[in-house]
This record gives C-alpha cells, sequence and structure tokens, in this order.
C-alpha cells in the first residue's frame, strides 16, 4: 500500500446521536496498487488519531464506529481502535465481495 494522502485539522465526530465539533485529527489515507500502478479499487487503509481528550461526558468505546467531518466537508467512517484516539479503517477490495 502506498501513502496517498496525509490529512490534519479541526472537524466534528459523530458518534451515533453524539456529535462534537471541533475535533482535532491527523489521518493517513493509504491505497494499494496493481503492479502496472492502476489503483485496486476498495482496498485501501485509513489509519489515524483524534483529540477525543477535548469530549466531554461519557467517553466512547473502543470499537465505536464513527463518523469524522473533516475540515474540507468530507466524511469518513472510522472505527475506534484504542482508547487513545486511534482510529482505523480498512477496505477489502473487490475479490472478497460483490459490494465494490
Amino acid at each position: 500500500m502506498k501513502l496517498v494522502e496525509e490529512l490534519s485539522g479541526t472537524g466534528e465526530v459523530v458518534v451515533g446521536d453524539r456529535q462534537f465539533a471541533g475535533i482535532e485529527y491527523r489521518i493517513n489515507r493509504f491505497q494499494a496498487f496493481t503492479p502496472s500502478g492502476l489503483p485496486v479499487p476498495g482496498l485501501h487503509r485509513v489509519e489515524g488519531s483524534l483529540g477525543l481528550d477535548e469530549i466531554p461526558g461519557e467517553p466512547i468505546g473502543v470499537g465505536a464506529d464513527l463518523t469524522l467531518k473533516l475540515g474540507d466537508g468530507r466524511t469518513l467512517r472510522l472505527t475506534l481502535a484504542d482508547e487513545h484516539g486511534a482510529v482505523l479503517q480498512e477496505g477489502h477490495g473487490p475479490s472478497r465481495c460483490m459490494c465494490c
């Protein structure tokens, strides 16, 4: 996999019916490529960290699915990987299912 995008800034985190604005994020997006240099659709990895210390109230549990709204308007669906704010999302590629 090749690093294709590095993102950082302030965005919004949505977990279920809870929304939190002003959350710092750092995200790296990796993409798989064929030997000829073409991207493999759906085979990717997104990893990074969120500033979850800024979230008041009940902490978000490890393994929670969340949506990160980036500063540029895009959204990423992620999973909380640890209690320190590490996040992860992996695409499985078209050979494993019929969804992509």
